[in-house]
């Protein structure tokens, strides 16, 4: 049970170590005990993060009580909701990498013999993740919780409300008052984004990849149950740890399709492409966009949930949270039952006393009556994504778009021009240069995803991007074309006025020019001025790899 802490403290030679640890409270017998970090993202930056201290602390009194000497630290974290739509969310999708390392360094420095991460908001999740593949010591992830929702005029709102009701109030179709009553009332409190957005979407993935407890995803981020969700973490954590439970054990290629089942069926973000390619690689498993696609299309979307449907995660936490449709899903065969979790059991025996939800829900649909037949986000190829690019159509869309390219080599450009009512019907918008070099970062485009949903012209305009999406976005949106256009992607070479063919049925993404004009225009490409980088964006742009690899740094 003392793998790695043994050689930090046993033996006369660690004296010097052993008193420094006497210093932050270790007693003798504590040294023969297994040392066990607790690891969480708390943050006062980010509602999602701010209430993590308390459940850090909750999990490490756990540990002391099961067997183990907890040790506390924190690493950071940054807010997608407060730095969308600006220069600063170039460094979301860094702060992914940022937050691995530094737990990797942490644990390995310290030499723990296994640890407790708690994760709250879209990035420093998958980290978490990344870094308990990388170490492959005992571990277990524990999620924030969701946010309850806020309220305005008796109607649910949540921070996409909020992105929304800027476009809304660009048209004049409600007041700078009512704007300001809903940025009030958006966010009551702690929790992550209370749709189907990307940090209820990974933590569902996370679970049902085997490296949380069941039913831990869908938790109330106020509840007494997530603070009993902690205890139970750390007690299997113990459990892990005196087994020797690691994640090499839990994560595989069939516990990878698992947590790509999961998302598909529940219409989980984007963003859940990007996070478990990047688990995979750090976990050796092959996985790549081909078992996307191939997945996505024998798994129905299932649950009604936001950005696209009506529902929030805490209603679906009222009844019976993620566990049933996984249960559902496993009864179709269309999960692996037998993969090893981090309860020590295997996914079939964690499911098999749960209870199927109540008769007369409406969030979670019946295998007869899906949302969508199958999978919602749509691997594309083409000429203008010959590596592939990731399109989120829910349906309600239709099937394809064909439309005339607007194009913009910034967020903030393509931004001002749907504000000022300059994109038409028929429009595919196009923003380049925001790729995972060329941003770098990738930055999401929920800021002119939601502005166009909020001017009405969701069905009417489409846009696609070498960035990403939030969770929140919806409409006829493709992301992560690969290659991008930084990289000398023909995203690059798209002028005004070209026709653009999007078909999720024949999943192509088409510049509809000639091969002759694409040479030439090939020739006469002219990249933007270098972006003034310094410091860690500099550092991710020189090792980032393309989207389609999980835009995870690498040697």
């Amino acid at each position: 049970m003392r793998k790695y802490s043994s050689k930090i403290v046993d033996g006369k030679d660690r004296a010097p170590s052993r008193s420094m640890l006497r210093a932050v409270g270790f007693k003798d017998k504590d040294f023969k005990l297994p040392q066990v970090g607790v690891v969480s993202t708390w943050s006062m930056v980010t509602p999602c993060n701010m209430h993590l201290d308390n459940l850090a602390k909750l999990s490490a009194k756990s540990i002391d009580t099961n067997g183990g000497k907890s040790l506390l630290f924190n690493t950071i974290t940054v807010s997608d909701g407060i730095s969308m739509g600006t220069e600063g969310m170039r460094y979301s999708l860094v702060s992914r990498e940022v937050i691995a390392d530094s737990i990797e360094t942490v644990i390995g420095c310290e030499g723990f013999d296994g640890f407790l991460s708690i994760g709250g908001c879209d990035k420093n999740m998958p980290a978490c993740v990344i870094a308990m593949a990388r170490l492959n010591r005992p571990s277990i992830f524990v999620y924030g919780g969701t946010i309850m929702p806020g309220k305005h005029k008796s109607k649910k709102i949540d921070i996409v409300s909020v992105f929304e009701a800027v476009g809304k109030n660009a048209s004049k179709g409600i007041t700078d008052s009512e704007l300001k009553q809903i940025e009030k009332n958006a966010i009551p409190g702690p929790g992550s984004c209370g749709g189907m957005y990307t940090a209820n979407t990974m933590a569902c993935a996370i679970e049902a990849l085997g490296l949380s407890l069941t039913n831990s995803s869908a938790l109330a981020a106020v509840s007494a149950k997530k603070k009993e969700d902690c205890k139970h973490s750390a007690r299997a954590l113990m459990n892990c740890i005196r087994k020797d439970i690691k994640p090499s054990d839990i994560i595989n290629k069939k516990s990878m399709e698992n947590a790509i089942t999961v998302v598909m069926a529940l219409g989980g973000s984007t963003n859940a492409v990007l996070h478990l390619l990047a688990i995979a690689q750090s976990a050796g498993v092959n996985l790549t966009l081909k078992d996307f696609d191939r997945i996505g299309k024998k798994t129905p979307v299932l649950a009604d949930l936001k950005p696209s449907g009506k529902y929030t995660m805490s209603e679906l936490v009222r009844i019976g949270g993620v566990a049933p449709l996984m249960k559902m899903l496993l009864k179709k065969k269309l999960l692996h039952g037998n993969c090893l979790t981090v309860s020590g059991k295997s996914l079939r025996q964690n499911l098999s006393k749960i209870e199927p939800y109540p008769n007369k829900q409406k969030i979670i649909r019946s295998f007869s009556d899906p949302i969508k037949k199958n999978g919602h986000l749509i691997i594309l190829r083409g000429n203008l994504a010959p590596d592939g690019a990731v399109a989120k159509i829910s349906g309600k869309e239709g099937n394809s778009f064909t439309g005339t390219a607007r194009v913009y080599n910034s967020e903030e450009l393509a931004l001002q021009d749907i504000l000022k009512d300059k994109i038409k019907k028929g429009t595919v918008i196009v923003i380049r240069y925001e790729g995972p070099i060329g941003g770098p970062g990738m930055r999401e485009m929920l800021s002119p995803t939601s502005a166009v949903m909020g001017k009405g012209l969701g069905k009417d305009v489409a846009l696609i991007t070498d960035g990403r999406f939030s969770g929140g976005s919806h409409g006829f949106v493709v992301g992560h074309i690969s290659p991008e256009a930084q990289a000398g992607g023909l995203i690059a070479i798209v002028k005004n006025g070209d026709i653009i063919e999007i078909d999720s049925i024949k999943q192509q993404l088409n510049l509809k020019i000639s091969n002759a004009e694409i040479k030439s225009r090939v020739k006469q490409i002219r990249k933007p001025k270098k972006k003034t980088l310094n410091g860690v964006l500099t550092k991710y742009a020189k090792l980032v790899s393309q989207a389609h690899l999980g835009a995870i740094t690498i040697d």
